[in-house]
Protein backbone atom coordinates (compact mmCIF):
# COMPACT_ATOMS: atom_id res chain seq x y z
CA UNK A 1 0.00 0.00 0.00
CA UNK A 2 1.30 3.44 -0.90
CA UNK A 3 2.51 5.44 2.07
CA UNK A 4 0.22 8.37 2.91
CA UNK A 5 1.36 11.97 2.82
CA UNK A 6 1.08 13.87 6.10
CA UNK A 7 0.00 17.52 5.90
CA UNK A 8 -0.16 19.33 9.23
CA UNK A 9 -1.76 22.79 9.03
CA UNK A 10 -1.62 24.90 12.17
CA UNK A 11 -2.72 28.34 13.21
CA UNK A 12 -1.29 30.21 16.19
CA UNK A 13 -3.21 30.97 19.38
CA UNK A 14 -6.69 30.14 18.05
CA UNK A 15 -9.66 29.70 20.38
CA UNK A 16 -11.30 26.29 20.05
CA UNK A 17 -14.71 27.76 19.22
CA UNK A 18 -13.70 29.73 16.13
CA UNK A 19 -14.71 27.33 13.38
CA UNK A 20 -17.57 28.73 11.34
CA UNK A 21 -19.21 25.32 11.04
CA UNK A 22 -19.90 25.37 14.78
CA UNK A 23 -19.99 29.14 15.39
CA UNK A 24 -22.19 31.13 13.02
CA UNK A 25 -20.67 34.45 14.04
CA UNK A 26 -17.65 33.90 11.79
CA UNK A 27 -16.96 32.45 8.35
CA UNK A 28 -14.42 29.69 7.67
CA UNK A 29 -15.68 27.93 4.52
CA UNK A 30 -12.47 26.02 3.89
CA UNK A 31 -12.04 24.73 7.41
CA UNK A 32 -15.73 23.83 7.18
CA UNK A 33 -14.80 21.70 4.15
CA UNK A 34 -12.42 19.79 6.39
CA UNK A 35 -15.11 19.41 9.06
CA UNK A 36 -17.52 17.96 6.48
CA UNK A 37 -14.96 15.60 4.99
CA UNK A 38 -13.24 14.55 8.22
CA UNK A 39 -13.65 14.08 11.95
CA UNK A 40 -13.66 17.01 14.36
CA UNK A 41 -12.38 16.25 17.84
CA UNK A 42 -14.05 18.53 20.37
CA UNK A 43 -11.79 17.64 23.32
CA UNK A 44 -8.29 18.33 22.04
CA UNK A 45 -5.70 19.93 24.34
CA UNK A 46 -2.27 21.51 24.18
CA UNK A 47 0.53 20.23 26.43
CA UNK A 48 1.43 23.85 27.27
CA UNK A 49 -0.43 27.12 26.56
CA UNK A 50 2.58 28.86 24.99
CA UNK A 51 4.26 28.48 21.61
CA UNK A 52 7.73 26.95 22.01
CA UNK A 53 6.80 24.16 24.45
CA UNK A 54 3.71 23.04 22.51
CA UNK A 55 5.40 23.22 19.12
CA UNK A 56 8.34 21.23 20.44
CA UNK A 57 5.89 18.59 21.69
CA UNK A 58 4.46 18.25 18.18
CA UNK A 59 7.80 17.18 16.70
CA UNK A 60 9.13 15.16 19.65
CA UNK A 61 6.03 13.35 20.87
CA UNK A 62 7.03 14.33 24.39
CA UNK A 63 5.78 16.75 27.03
CA UNK A 64 7.66 20.01 27.70
CA UNK A 65 8.88 18.61 31.04
CA UNK A 66 10.50 15.83 28.99
CA UNK A 67 11.83 17.45 25.81
CA UNK A 68 13.27 20.37 27.80
CA UNK A 69 11.89 23.43 25.94
CA UNK A 70 9.90 24.23 29.04
CA UNK A 71 8.88 27.84 28.35
CA UNK A 72 9.22 30.80 26.02
CA UNK A 73 12.80 31.99 25.78
CA UNK A 74 14.23 28.47 25.91
CA UNK A 75 15.28 26.38 22.95
CA UNK A 76 14.51 22.83 21.93
CA UNK A 77 17.93 21.24 22.18
CA UNK A 78 19.18 19.69 18.97
CA UNK A 79 20.18 16.42 20.65
CA UNK A 80 16.53 15.42 21.06
CA UNK A 81 14.84 13.00 18.66
CA UNK A 82 12.45 14.53 16.12
CA UNK A 83 9.67 12.84 14.22
CA UNK A 84 11.01 14.21 10.94
CA UNK A 85 14.02 11.94 11.38
CA UNK A 86 11.74 8.91 11.41
CA UNK A 87 9.94 10.08 8.28
CA UNK A 88 13.21 10.86 6.52
CA UNK A 89 14.55 7.38 7.32
CA UNK A 90 11.37 5.92 5.82
CA UNK A 91 11.91 7.73 2.52
CA UNK A 92 9.71 10.76 3.13
CA UNK A 93 10.43 14.33 2.15
CA UNK A 94 10.13 16.56 5.22
CA UNK A 95 9.49 20.30 5.29
CA UNK A 96 8.24 23.15 7.46
CA UNK A 97 6.95 26.44 6.05
CA UNK A 98 6.10 29.39 8.30
CA UNK A 99 6.46 29.56 12.05
CA UNK A 100 8.91 27.30 13.88
CA UNK A 101 9.63 29.05 17.22
CA UNK A 102 11.79 26.19 18.46
CA UNK A 103 14.47 28.70 19.49
CA UNK A 104 14.50 32.04 21.36
CA UNK A 105 15.03 35.59 20.12
CA UNK A 106 18.33 35.76 21.98
CA UNK A 107 21.43 33.66 21.44
CA UNK A 108 24.35 32.69 23.67
CA UNK A 109 27.54 30.77 23.07
CA UNK A 110 26.11 27.84 25.02
CA UNK A 111 22.65 28.08 23.49
CA UNK A 112 22.95 29.47 19.94
CA UNK A 113 19.72 30.34 18.15
CA UNK A 114 19.00 30.74 14.44
CA UNK A 115 15.78 32.54 15.39
CA UNK A 116 17.67 35.26 17.28
CA UNK A 117 18.92 38.72 16.48
CA UNK A 118 20.97 39.53 14.45
CA UNK A 119 21.07 36.26 12.48
CA UNK A 120 17.34 36.16 11.78
CA UNK A 121 17.80 39.31 9.68
CA UNK A 122 21.01 38.24 7.95
CA UNK A 123 19.30 37.75 4.62
CA UNK A 124 22.50 36.71 2.83
CA UNK A 125 22.77 33.79 5.26
CA UNK A 126 19.12 32.81 4.72
CA UNK A 127 19.64 32.74 0.97
CA UNK A 128 22.00 29.83 1.62
CA UNK A 129 20.09 28.03 4.38
CA UNK A 130 17.00 25.85 4.05
CA UNK A 131 17.89 23.15 6.57
CA UNK A 132 18.26 20.63 7.97
CA UNK A 133 16.40 21.97 11.01
CA UNK A 134 14.89 19.81 13.76
CA UNK A 135 14.24 16.82 11.52
CA UNK A 136 13.00 18.87 8.57
CA UNK A 137 15.28 18.62 5.56
CA UNK A 138 13.76 21.80 4.12
CA UNK A 139 12.51 24.87 5.99
CA UNK A 140 11.27 28.31 4.98
CA UNK A 141 10.87 30.49 8.06
CA UNK A 142 10.06 33.81 9.59
CA UNK A 143 9.68 34.85 13.22
CA UNK A 144 7.19 37.73 13.31
CA UNK A 145 3.54 37.80 14.29
CA UNK A 146 1.88 40.50 12.18
CA UNK A 147 4.05 43.66 12.19
CA UNK A 148 6.63 42.61 14.80
CA UNK A 149 10.19 43.80 14.27
CA UNK A 150 11.32 40.15 14.27
CA UNK A 151 10.54 39.89 10.54
CA UNK A 152 13.32 38.46 8.39
CA UNK A 153 14.55 35.03 7.23
CA UNK A 154 12.90 33.49 4.16
CA UNK A 155 9.76 35.62 4.33
CA UNK A 156 11.74 38.85 3.88
CA UNK A 157 13.58 37.28 0.94
CA UNK A 158 10.26 36.28 -0.62
CA UNK A 159 8.84 39.80 -0.23
CA UNK A 160 11.88 41.21 -2.01
CA UNK A 161 11.58 38.61 -4.78
CA UNK A 162 7.94 39.66 -5.23
CA UNK A 163 8.99 43.28 -5.70
CA UNK A 164 8.09 44.56 -2.23
CA UNK A 165 11.29 46.52 -1.81
CA UNK A 166 9.71 48.73 0.85
CA UNK A 167 8.66 45.82 3.07
CA UNK A 168 10.15 47.50 6.14
CA UNK A 169 7.36 50.10 5.96
CA UNK A 170 4.95 47.45 7.25
CA UNK A 171 6.92 46.41 10.33
CA UNK A 172 7.80 48.03 13.63
CA UNK A 173 11.05 49.77 14.56
CA UNK A 174 13.92 49.17 14.79
CA UNK A 175 13.54 46.86 11.78
CA UNK A 176 10.93 48.96 10.05
CA UNK A 177 9.15 52.28 10.22
CA UNK A 178 5.50 51.43 10.88
CA UNK A 179 3.79 53.60 13.49
CA UNK A 180 3.28 51.48 16.67
CA UNK A 181 -0.01 53.32 17.32
CA UNK A 182 -1.62 51.76 14.23
CA UNK A 183 -3.84 48.84 15.11
CA UNK A 184 -6.60 46.73 13.55
CA UNK A 185 -5.87 47.61 9.89
CA UNK A 186 -2.46 46.44 8.69
CA UNK A 187 -1.45 48.50 5.64
CA UNK A 188 0.54 45.64 4.08
CA UNK A 189 -1.00 44.58 0.72
CA UNK A 190 -2.53 41.12 0.94
CA UNK A 191 -0.27 39.82 -1.84
CA UNK A 192 2.73 40.39 0.47
CA UNK A 193 1.11 39.02 3.64
CA UNK A 194 2.72 35.93 5.17
CA UNK A 195 -0.50 33.95 4.60
CA UNK A 196 0.10 34.35 0.87
CA UNK A 197 3.74 33.31 1.27
CA UNK A 198 2.97 30.24 3.40
CA UNK A 199 0.29 28.95 1.04
CA UNK A 200 2.35 29.64 -2.07
CA UNK A 201 5.43 27.87 -0.74
CA UNK A 202 3.44 24.98 0.72
CA UNK A 203 1.83 24.41 -2.65
CA UNK A 204 5.14 24.62 -4.49
CA UNK A 205 6.67 21.98 -2.23
CA UNK A 206 3.67 19.67 -2.56
CA UNK A 207 3.87 20.03 -6.34
CA UNK A 208 7.59 19.23 -6.24
CA UNK A 209 7.12 16.16 -4.07
CA UNK A 210 4.17 14.89 -6.11
CA UNK A 211 6.24 15.32 -9.27
CA UNK A 212 9.00 13.23 -7.72
CA UNK A 213 6.39 10.68 -6.56
CA UNK A 214 7.71 11.04 -3.02
CA UNK A 215 5.60 10.82 0.13
CA UNK A 216 5.92 13.89 2.33
CA UNK A 217 5.57 15.07 5.90
CA UNK A 218 4.86 18.79 5.55
CA UNK A 219 3.99 21.27 8.29
CA UNK A 220 2.27 24.41 6.97
CA UNK A 221 2.53 26.71 9.98
CA UNK A 222 0.47 29.93 9.96
CA UNK A 223 1.01 32.85 12.39
CA UNK A 224 -2.54 34.17 12.70
CA UNK A 225 -4.71 34.86 14.64
CA UNK A 226 -1.94 35.53 17.21
CA UNK A 227 -2.13 39.24 18.18
CA UNK A 228 -1.28 42.09 17.59
CA UNK A 229 -4.77 42.42 16.14
CA UNK A 230 -3.82 43.45 12.61
CA UNK A 231 -5.10 42.28 9.24
CA UNK A 232 -5.11 43.85 5.75
CA UNK A 233 -8.25 45.33 4.29
CA UNK A 234 -10.99 44.25 3.67
CA UNK A 235 -10.61 41.63 6.41
CA UNK A 236 -10.33 44.26 9.16
CA UNK A 237 -13.92 45.33 8.52
CA UNK A 238 -15.40 41.95 7.60
CA UNK A 239 -17.17 41.69 10.96
CA UNK A 240 -19.35 44.27 12.67
CA UNK A 241 -18.12 44.57 16.28
CA UNK A 242 -21.63 45.39 17.49
CA UNK A 243 -23.06 42.16 16.08
CA UNK A 244 -20.66 39.80 17.86
CA UNK A 245 -20.92 38.06 21.22
CA UNK A 246 -18.20 39.60 23.37
CA UNK A 247 -17.15 37.52 26.40
CA UNK A 248 -16.66 39.26 29.73
CA UNK A 249 -15.90 38.56 33.36
CA UNK A 250 -18.66 37.34 35.69
CA UNK A 251 -18.59 39.42 38.90
CA UNK A 252 -17.00 37.48 41.75
CA UNK A 253 -15.79 34.59 39.64
CA UNK A 254 -12.17 34.94 40.81
CA UNK A 255 -13.03 35.13 44.50
CA UNK A 256 -12.17 31.46 45.07
CA UNK A 257 -9.32 31.29 42.55
CA UNK A 258 -5.56 31.49 43.23
CA UNK A 259 -4.36 35.09 43.76
CA UNK A 260 -2.91 35.71 40.31
CA UNK A 261 -6.39 35.52 38.76
CA UNK A 262 -7.84 38.42 40.74
CA UNK A 263 -4.73 40.55 40.33
CA UNK A 264 -5.27 40.60 36.57
CA UNK A 265 -8.39 42.69 37.17
CA UNK A 266 -6.49 45.51 38.89
CA UNK A 267 -5.11 48.47 36.95
CA UNK A 268 -1.67 48.33 38.58
CA UNK A 269 -1.19 44.88 40.10
CA UNK A 270 2.00 43.78 41.84
CA UNK A 271 3.25 40.54 40.38
CA UNK A 272 6.78 40.93 41.71
CA UNK A 273 6.48 37.89 44.03
CA UNK A 274 6.23 35.72 40.90
CA UNK A 275 9.14 37.36 39.04
CA UNK A 276 12.19 35.14 39.24
CA UNK A 277 14.38 35.28 36.12
CA UNK A 278 13.64 38.85 35.08
CA UNK A 279 12.66 37.74 31.58
CA UNK A 280 9.02 38.73 31.79
CA UNK A 281 5.99 36.64 32.73
CA UNK A 282 3.23 36.20 30.16
CA UNK A 283 -0.23 37.02 31.43
CA UNK A 284 0.82 38.22 34.88
CA UNK A 285 -0.25 41.82 34.30
CA UNK A 286 -3.37 44.00 34.23
CA UNK A 287 -5.77 42.59 31.66
CA UNK A 288 -7.45 45.97 31.40
CA UNK A 289 -4.68 46.92 28.95
CA UNK A 290 -3.31 45.71 25.64
CA UNK A 291 -0.46 43.24 25.97
CA UNK A 292 0.72 43.87 22.43
CA UNK A 293 1.79 47.08 20.74
CA UNK A 294 1.34 50.42 22.43
CA UNK A 295 0.11 50.10 26.04
CA UNK A 296 -3.31 51.61 26.38
CA UNK A 297 -6.41 50.78 28.33
CA UNK A 298 -9.02 48.68 26.55
CA UNK A 299 -12.15 50.68 25.89
CA UNK A 300 -15.55 49.08 25.35
CA UNK A 301 -15.00 49.68 21.62
CA UNK A 302 -11.61 47.97 21.72
CA UNK A 303 -13.05 44.91 23.45
CA UNK A 304 -15.47 44.49 20.57
CA UNK A 305 -13.19 45.55 17.73
CA UNK A 306 -10.35 43.23 18.71
CA UNK A 307 -12.75 40.27 18.50
CA UNK A 308 -13.94 41.44 15.08
CA UNK A 309 -10.35 41.70 13.83
CA UNK A 310 -9.39 38.37 15.45
CA UNK A 311 -12.22 36.77 13.48
CA UNK A 312 -11.08 38.62 10.36
CA UNK A 313 -7.58 37.18 10.80
CA UNK A 314 -9.06 33.69 11.02
CA UNK A 315 -11.21 34.21 7.92
CA UNK A 316 -8.27 35.52 5.91
CA UNK A 317 -6.13 32.56 6.99
CA UNK A 318 -9.00 30.25 6.01
CA UNK A 319 -8.87 31.63 2.46
CA UNK A 320 -5.24 30.56 2.10
CA UNK A 321 -5.81 27.20 3.75
CA UNK A 322 -8.39 26.76 1.00
CA UNK A 323 -5.73 27.24 -1.68
CA UNK A 324 -3.69 24.48 -0.06
CA UNK A 325 -6.67 22.11 0.03
CA UNK A 326 -7.38 22.99 -3.62
CA UNK A 327 -3.79 22.16 -4.53
CA UNK A 328 -4.12 18.69 -3.01
CA UNK A 329 -7.09 18.08 -5.28
CA UNK A 330 -5.34 19.55 -8.33
CA UNK A 331 -2.33 17.29 -7.77
CA UNK A 332 -4.56 14.24 -7.36
CA UNK A 333 -3.13 13.36 -3.96
CA UNK A 334 -5.94 14.39 -1.63
CA UNK A 335 -7.20 10.84 -1.15
CA UNK A 336 -3.76 9.67 0.00
CA UNK A 337 -3.03 12.60 2.31
CA UNK A 338 -3.71 12.78 6.02
CA UNK A 339 -4.66 16.40 6.73
CA UNK A 340 -4.74 17.65 10.31
CA UNK A 341 -5.75 21.18 11.20
CA UNK A 342 -5.16 22.46 14.72
CA UNK A 343 -3.37 25.21 16.65
CA UNK A 344 -0.60 25.38 19.26
CA UNK A 345 -2.83 26.69 22.09
CA UNK A 346 -5.96 28.75 22.68
CA UNK A 347 -6.67 32.39 23.40
CA UNK A 348 -8.64 34.72 25.64
CA UNK A 349 -10.55 37.65 24.18
CA UNK A 350 -12.50 38.67 27.26
CA UNK A 351 -13.41 35.33 28.81
CA UNK A 352 -13.01 35.53 32.60
CA UNK A 353 -11.83 39.14 32.12
CA UNK A 354 -8.64 37.87 30.45
CA UNK A 355 -6.80 38.71 27.25
CA UNK A 356 -4.32 36.61 25.25
CA UNK A 357 -2.64 33.93 27.42
CA UNK A 358 -0.87 33.14 30.67
CA UNK A 359 -1.10 30.87 33.69
CA UNK A 360 -4.87 30.40 33.52
CA UNK A 361 -5.81 26.90 32.42
CA UNK A 362 -9.37 27.55 31.40
CA UNK A 363 -10.73 25.61 28.42
CA UNK A 364 -10.45 28.84 26.38
CA UNK A 365 -6.67 28.60 26.59
CA UNK A 366 -5.80 24.91 26.64
CA UNK A 367 -8.51 23.43 24.41
CA UNK A 368 -8.00 23.46 20.64
CA UNK A 369 -9.79 23.26 17.30
CA UNK A 370 -8.78 19.87 15.88
CA UNK A 371 -9.86 18.34 12.57
CA UNK A 372 -8.55 15.16 10.89
CA UNK A 373 -9.23 14.20 7.27
CA UNK A 374 -8.06 11.02 5.56
CA UNK A 375 -10.52 9.94 2.86
CA UNK A 376 -11.65 6.34 3.18
CA UNK A 377 -9.87 5.96 6.52
CA UNK A 378 -11.19 8.69 8.86
CA UNK A 379 -14.99 9.02 9.03
CA UNK A 380 -16.38 12.10 7.29
CA UNK A 381 -18.72 14.62 8.87
CA UNK A 382 -18.28 13.20 12.36
CA UNK A 383 -17.59 14.85 15.71
CA UNK A 384 -15.92 12.99 18.56
CA UNK A 385 -15.31 13.82 22.21
CA UNK A 386 -12.35 11.41 22.43
CA UNK A 387 -9.58 13.31 24.24
CA UNK A 388 -6.63 14.32 22.05
CA UNK A 389 -3.31 16.03 22.81
CA UNK A 390 -0.75 17.64 20.52
CA UNK A 391 1.80 15.29 22.05
CA UNK A 392 -0.07 12.48 20.28
CA UNK A 393 0.50 13.85 16.78
CA UNK A 394 3.98 12.42 16.20
CA UNK A 395 3.23 8.80 17.22
CA UNK A 396 -0.10 8.86 15.39
CA UNK A 397 1.41 10.19 12.16
CA UNK A 398 4.05 7.48 12.32
CA UNK A 399 1.49 4.77 12.98
CA UNK A 400 -0.67 5.83 10.04
CA UNK A 401 2.45 5.72 7.85
CA UNK A 402 3.51 2.26 9.00
CA UNK A 403 6.67 3.59 10.64
CA UNK A 404 7.75 2.27 14.07
CA UNK A 405 7.11 4.64 16.98
CA UNK A 406 10.23 5.41 19.05
CA UNK A 407 9.94 4.08 22.60
CA UNK A 408 10.84 7.48 24.09
CA UNK A 409 7.72 9.14 22.68
CA UNK A 410 5.19 9.58 25.47
CA UNK A 411 2.23 10.67 23.36
CA UNK A 412 -0.26 7.95 22.51
CA UNK A 413 -1.13 6.46 19.13
CA UNK A 414 -4.56 7.82 18.21
CA UNK A 415 -4.77 6.15 14.79
CA UNK A 416 -7.59 3.75 15.65
CA UNK A 417 -9.54 6.57 17.30
CA UNK A 418 -9.09 8.74 14.22
CA UNK A 419 -10.29 5.86 12.04
CA UNK A 420 -13.34 5.42 14.24
CA UNK A 421 -12.48 1.84 15.19
CA UNK A 422 -11.71 2.71 18.85
CA UNK A 423 -13.68 5.03 21.12
CA UNK A 424 -10.66 6.45 22.98
CA UNK A 425 -6.90 6.10 23.34
CA UNK A 426 -6.56 8.17 26.51
CA UNK A 427 -8.88 9.06 29.41
CA UNK A 428 -7.21 12.36 30.28
CA UNK A 429 -4.91 15.11 29.07
CA UNK A 430 -2.17 16.94 30.95
CA UNK A 431 -1.27 20.57 30.36
CA UNK A 432 1.89 22.06 31.83
CA UNK A 433 2.82 25.70 32.39
CA UNK A 434 6.26 26.29 33.83
CA UNK A 435 7.08 29.90 33.09
CA UNK A 436 9.57 30.51 35.91
CA UNK A 437 11.81 27.89 37.55
CA UNK A 438 9.79 27.70 40.80
CA UNK A 439 7.26 30.53 41.19
CA UNK A 440 5.17 29.86 38.08
CA UNK A 441 4.95 26.10 37.74
CA UNK A 442 1.57 24.42 37.38
CA UNK A 443 0.01 21.34 35.83
CA UNK A 444 -3.56 20.52 34.90
CA UNK A 445 -5.18 17.11 34.66
CA UNK A 446 -8.45 17.04 32.72
CA UNK A 447 -10.71 14.07 32.05
CA UNK A 448 -14.14 13.78 30.46
CA UNK A 449 -15.82 15.65 33.32
CA UNK A 450 -13.35 17.20 35.77
CA UNK A 451 -10.29 19.40 35.70
CA UNK A 452 -7.75 19.87 38.49
CA UNK A 453 -4.81 22.29 38.50
CA UNK A 454 -1.96 22.08 41.01
CA UNK A 455 0.81 24.58 41.70
CA UNK A 456 4.35 23.85 42.80
CA UNK A 457 4.87 24.62 46.51
CA UNK A 458 1.37 26.09 46.84
CA UNK A 459 -1.70 24.88 48.73
CA UNK A 460 -4.14 26.66 46.43
CA UNK A 461 -5.44 25.18 43.20
CA UNK A 462 -8.47 24.72 40.99
CA UNK A 463 -11.11 22.07 40.46
CA UNK A 464 -13.86 22.59 37.91
CA UNK A 465 -16.79 20.35 37.02
CA UNK A 466 -16.95 20.79 33.24
CA UNK A 467 -20.31 19.03 33.07
CA UNK A 468 -22.22 21.10 35.61
CA UNK A 469 -20.08 24.24 35.33
CA UNK A 470 -18.91 24.46 31.70
CA UNK A 471 -18.13 28.16 32.14
CA UNK A 472 -15.61 27.29 34.90
CA UNK A 473 -17.03 29.86 37.30
CA UNK A 474 -17.12 27.84 40.54
CA UNK A 475 -13.74 26.66 41.81
CA UNK A 476 -14.37 23.61 44.05
CA UNK A 477 -10.81 23.34 45.42
CA UNK A 478 -11.61 24.50 48.97
CA UNK A 479 -15.24 23.31 49.11
CA UNK A 480 -15.54 20.74 51.95
CA UNK A 481 -18.35 18.98 50.11
CA UNK A 482 -15.89 18.05 47.37
CA UNK A 483 -12.99 16.89 49.57
CA UNK A 484 -13.39 13.28 48.43
CA UNK A 485 -13.42 14.35 44.77
CA UNK A 486 -10.29 16.42 45.37
CA UNK A 487 -8.47 13.40 46.80
CA UNK A 488 -9.60 11.23 43.90
CA UNK A 489 -8.47 13.75 41.28
CA UNK A 490 -5.11 14.27 42.96
CA UNK A 491 -4.55 10.53 42.87
CA UNK A 492 -5.57 10.33 39.22
CA UNK A 493 -3.24 13.21 38.43
CA UNK A 494 -0.32 11.41 40.11
CA UNK A 495 -1.14 8.24 38.20
CA UNK A 496 -1.16 10.27 34.98
CA UNK A 497 2.26 11.73 35.79
CA UNK A 498 3.63 8.26 36.46
CA UNK A 499 2.05 7.00 33.27
CA UNK A 500 3.69 9.57 31.02
CA UNK A 501 7.26 8.88 32.09
CA UNK A 502 9.34 7.95 29.01
CA UNK A 503 10.78 4.47 28.57
CA UNK A 504 13.55 4.83 25.97
CA UNK A 505 13.70 1.05 25.50
CA UNK A 506 11.68 -2.00 26.56
CA UNK A 507 12.90 -4.34 29.26
CA UNK A 508 14.73 -7.14 27.45
CA UNK A 509 16.15 -9.23 30.27
CA UNK A 510 15.59 -10.30 33.83
CA UNK A 511 18.77 -8.54 34.87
Amino acid sequence: MKKPNILLITSDQQHWNTLGYFNNELSTPNLDRLVQSGTTFTRAYCPNPTCTPSRASIITGQYPSQHGAWTLGTKLLEDRHFVGEDFHSAGYKTALVGKAHFQPLSSTEEYPSLEAYPVLQDLEMWKQFNGPFYGFEHVELTRNHTNEAHVGQHYALWMEEKGCVNWRDYFLPPTGSMDPAITYKWPIPEKYHYNTWIAERTNALMEQYAGEDKPFFLWSSFFDPHPEYLVPEPWDTMYDPDSLTIPDIVPGEHDKNPPHFGLTQEDNPDFSPWAETGNGIHGYRSHHYYEYGERKKLTDYDKKKLVAVYYGMISMMDKYIGTILDKLEELGIADNTVVVFTTDHGHFFGQHGLQAKGGFHYEDLIRLPFIVRYPGQVPAGVTSDAIQSLVDLAPTFLSLSGIPIPHAMTGVDQSEVWKGTASAARDHAICEFRHEPTTIHQKTYVDQRYKITVYYNQTYGEIFDLQDDPGELNNLWDDPAYAALKSELLLKYIWAELGKEPMPMPRISGA
